[in-house]
């Protein structure tokens, strides 16, 4: 039997006049200077330039940014920016960044939080403010597969870093983010304080005034460190270790106290899970005045491995908070929303922070940095530029729906024109968001 090609038979020729790759990934480096990044940032490294040529290293930082947004993975892919200098401009090479990437020390890097929190302010004055302000710090562990300046061994048996990171619930923005080494401590309360003081920094908005509240797992149950959120007006919730002493309590806790717990968004009720505050029965004196204890408890997952704790097949998990609301459903749901910064974590290692460049800490350090302006990027991309499912899509995703999308560069009437396919189904979207994007500067 003679099977036929699916295909349409193809001939190809190097005659292609104007055809760019990644026009969509033009986007991000026009919401970045939209919001005044790239002039920040260009502000910030002024101090680095030993002579008045050359490129603005602002600008470098910028084009690394967006190269790791459009899922670059080394220095060197910044070539792909490079090489399309009518859609990017003139973009540097790769010593020139590496160049620039040293010349980022801890003074630096000051100044570029700066140039950050200024971009996001005018980011939120367009319009990206979310209004709800939750701050997410989670660690996690970063493999190194060659010799590394303080790569060290981890507690899962690896071998890398543990950096710690901030990031706000409700619009992915990347906040701070500490490089520490692999044996660096789960619980160090003086790495938290130093996250959260550099994520307080970027927010627009003032603790004493507007509610700011920290969540964190139970890493982030330390004494010293929800005293410092006290010291800062923010309030806290946190999860708690689940000791014996505790799970005895829970156990003995008569069924009707126990009330149904609700979905995250604090619409709907949980089938079989239940919450119930426990304040009363455990010793909290030890914590911040108003510190409130709840607990969850739902049936194990077919599979689980069981422990001391899982009493007649329940699990029981267990928070701590100084927020004052009665709606402990509601509180408890708060807490549970914490996940959604491992799927943040994952999106930064699927951005660069998996991918650390130098054997020098320093560099690496530099490298994250530029990580969490790639992230900011995105997110300010998607807030006000994007609609309907690309607005809260993973960064791999609108790589291939729209920052991988190629065109066709025209000039007519001293006009340059980028033309996209008008079969590709996102081709729409993407017109209308560089549309947004060239508005943004009339809205700060």
């Amino acid at each position: 039997m003679k099977r036929s090609c699916a295909r349409p038979n193809l001939k190809y020729a190097p005659t292609g006049k104007g055809v760019v790759n990644h026009a969509g990934a033009r986007l991000l480096a026009d919401v970045a200077e939209g919001v005044g990044l790239t002039d920040a940032l260009s502000d910030a490294m002024a101090v680095t330039r030993r002579r008045k040529g050359g490129h603005d290293r602002g600008k470098v930082l910028t084009d690394l940014a967006v190269m790791l947004a459009d899922d670059g993975k080394s220095i060197s892919d910044l070539c792909t920016l490079r090489d399309q200098p009518r859609l990017f401009g003139e973009v540097a090479s790769t010593p020139t960044a590496w160049r620039t990437l040293e010349a980022v020390d801890g003074s630096v890097i000051d100044r570029i939080n700066e140039a950050r929190a200024t971009a996001r302010a005018r980011a939120w004055a367009a319009g990206a403010d979310p209004g709800f302000y939750v701050i997410d710090i989670d660690a996690t562990l970063v493999g190194a597969h060659s010799e590394k300046e303080d790569a060290k061994p981890t507690y899962k048996r690896g071998f890398g870093f543990h950096p710690l990171m901030a990031y706000l619930d409700a619009t992915g923005e990347a906040l701070a983010g500490m490089l520490r080494p692999g044996n660096a401590g789960s619980n160090t309360a003086a790495d938290h304080i130093t996250v959260l003081d550099d994520a307080l920094f970027q927010l627009p908005v003032d603790p004493t005034e507007t509610e700011v509240i920290m969540r964190a797992d139970s890493a982030g149950c330390t004494h010293e460190f929800l005293k410092t959120c006290r010291q800062r007006d923010v309030r806290f919730v946190v999860g708690h270790e689940l000791n014996i002493g505790i799970a005895k309590v829970l156990v003995s806790i008569p069924e009707d106290d126990w009330i149904q717990a609700v979905t995250s968004d604090g619409t709907t009720e949980r089938d079989h899970a239940v919450v119930c505050e426990v304040t009363d029965k455990v010793d909290l004196s030890a914590w911040p005045d108003g510190t409130r204890m709840i607990a969850r408890r739902e049936p194990c997952h077919p599979g689980a491995q069981l422990t001391f704790t899982d009493e007649e097949g329940h699990r029981f998990q267990v928070c701590v908070t100084d927020l004052a609301d009665t709606d402990i459903s509601y509180l408890e749901a708060l807490y549970r929303g914490r996940g959604r910064v491992e799927q943040t974590i994952a999106d930064a290692k699927d951005t660069g922070l998996a991918n650390l460049p130098s054997a020098s800490f320093a560099i690496n350090q530099a490298w994250v940095t530029v990580m969490l302006c790639a992230q900011d990027i995105i997110a300010w991309t998607q807030l006000l530029c994007l609609d309907g499912e690309l607005a809260g899509a993973q960064p791999k995703r609108l790589r291939y729906c729209l920052f991988h999308t190629a065109g066709v560069i025209s000039r007519n009437s001293r006009q340059n024109t980028v033309n996209l396919s008008d079969s590709w189904r996102w081709t729409d979207q993407l017109i209308d968001a560089f549309d947004r994007a060239h508005k943004i500067r009339t809205l700060t």
